[in-house]
């Protein structure tokens, strides 16, 4: 299993709610209800800033998305289907700076503590 987290940042003038609500009830929908993408997809997570102050990391970032594949070969059909650039790119490009993004492909975790210690 491999995971895609990528840190967003909502696009100049929009606003956060707008941002949200776009990337909940817009974006995340399309990838689910578009089977010829969401079939390469595990498992999809968006992960929204906790509040917009400093402890919640650095300022401008809004949120993560986290993409789940099986395989890398996964990840390269989902973002090779032609659905992907007819719908997600533009709808990305609708609420997200897409050039500001910034992702990585991770393996599987190392796990260090799992579940409470003591």
């Amino acid at each position: 299993m491999i995971r895609l987290f990528a840190l967003l940042r909502r696009r100049p003038g929009m606003d956060v709610d707008e941002f949200r609500n776009h990337w909940h009830g817009v974006h995340g929908p399309l990838i689910r209800d578009t089977p010829e993408l969401a079939r390469h997809l595990v498992r999809y997570e968006q992960h929204v800033r906790h509040r917009p102050d400093a402890i919640s990391g650095n300022v401008g970032l809004d949120g993560v998305a986290v993409q789940w594949f099986a395989s890398i070969d996964d990840f390269v059909a989902f973002v090779s289907e032609p659905a992907y650039a007819e719908s997600i790119a533009p709808d990305e490009r609708r609420f997200l700076d897409v050039d500001a993004i910034e992702f990585l492909i991770t393996d599987e975790p190392h796990v260090v503590i799992d579940g409470p210690t003591g």
